[in-house]
């Protein structure tokens, strides 16, 4: 039995692995739930979970809660409140699906504690991926990646002899633009961003997929749990999305990775690694006609992805940089304060006024996050 806690319960992700536990009620028990703002799901979740530890983003939050379950557990708020369920005494399981910079200290603090981690905060990773494993060495935690693109890359790796490996290719819907000329990508709006053709994603997700940012930064990530060079990891748009990873071998041929494209299924790898059976969600059906297209991606169209393996290349805590800038541009950009073309443009300008320093600690890290934000910030105002 694994007994989870899971950070991010109210998200896409977080209710796609509560449809997970639901389906393996002898091996998986939800003992911890932590959410932000939408309390009135989170108290049907704790309702229907009964967790011994939740958390909730503000102290009204939690009074409210506490007066409304019908049962008793431990309720917290806050980052406090992340830390207290991700190292709550029941859990061996943390499932990180936090959205942003924000989940990167009860990730790395779980991992510290010797907990199994199921990483959907790519955040964790790109921002201080080094302090992620030198943490999981330290405490004994393990990682392994919720993302369809990574957890695909873990099953075509776990047991190779990396000396066969040549490179490996993760895939991108290539989001609603991807047939759009430039032109009209440049002058896109909010409505016509958050418009995924393949996945229901939170939108800030869905606005990096819709400029390749999350494409980027899952170059980085690839880079950072597989101990890859930047030019050992590429990008293929493949907008069937059935194809999540490829693995080239230095012989010349490729192996793919193929599933539905439901994230319970890279969720449901993680949480019961390394044994795989029966879930949520129905086989693979062959008998089906379907046809494959695969391209490159066009980084003219699309430059925040050039702007990771930048950034990728740069090290050190360039990719932070840039993380905290594009946080701050997607934000500004759903508020209608600047365009969608003014996120590049942020991004690409903090990158080039703040120069990487080295991320060996959690403090470097977190500084340079903040270095950034204050620059993005002052360029979104100077725009908005």
């Amino acid at each position: 039995m694994r007994r989870v806690a899971l950070l991010g319960s109210t998200g896409s992700i977080g209710t796609s692995a509560l449809d997970v536990v639901r389906a393996h009620p002898g091996r998986l028990q939800v003992v911890a739930l932590a959410a932000g703002r939408n309390r009135e799901l989170l108290k049907a979740q704790c309702e229907a979970f009964r967790p011994a530890c939740v958390s909730v983003g503000s102290k009204e939050d939690a009074d409210w809660l506490r007066a409304a379950l019908s049962h008793r557990p431990e309720i917290h708020w806050g980052a406090e409140g992340l830390l207290a369920c991700a190292l709550h005494p029941d859990a061996d399981t943390v499932v990180a699906a936090i959205v942003g910079s924000a989940g990167l200290a009860s990730t790395e603090a779980a991992l510290r504690a010797g907990r199994r981690v199921c990483v959907a905060n790519k955040e964790s990773l790109v921002v201080g991926g080094a302090l992620m494993h030198a943490a999981a060495l330290a405490g004994g935690g393990e990682l392994l990646p919720v993302d369809s693109e990574h957890a695909a890359l873990h099953q075509l790796l776990d047991g190779r002899d990396r000396a066969s490996l040549r490179e490996v290719r993760i895939t991108a819907s290539g989001g609603p633009f991807r047939e759009w000329p430039l032109a009209r990508i440049q002058a896109a709006t909010v409505e016509e961003a958050l418009n995924h053709p393949t996945w229901k994603m939170g939108p800030k997700i869905t606005i990096d997929s819709a400029t390749l940012m999350n494409k980027g930064l899952e170059v980085i990530e690839a880079s950072v749990l597989f101990g890859l060079t930047a030019d050992q990891v590429g990008v293929t748009v493949h907008p069937q999305s059935q194809v999540h990873a490829m693995v080239g071998f230095a012989d010349g041929s490729y192996q793919l990775q193929v599933c539905a494209n439901d994230m319970r299924l890279p969720i449901q790898y993680c949480l019961l690694y390394p044994e795989q059976g029966p879930g949520p969600v129905a086989p693979y059906a062959w008998e089906e006609a379907r046809t494959w297209t695969f391209e490159a991606p066009d980084l003219d169209r699309f430059p925040c992805l050039a702007l990771a393996f930048d950034a990728l290349r740069a090290g050190g805590t360039a990719p932070a940089l840039l993380n905290a800038s594009n946080e701050v541009a997607v934000a500004a950009f759903l508020e209608k304060r600047i365009g969608f073309w003014d996120i590049q443009a942020c991004n690409r300008e903090t990158l080039a006024a703040l120069s990487p320093g080295p991320a060996g600690s959690l403090a470097e890290v977190l500084d340079a996050d903040r270095a950034a934000r204050r620059h993005a910030e002052g360029w979104v105002r100077t725009r908005a």
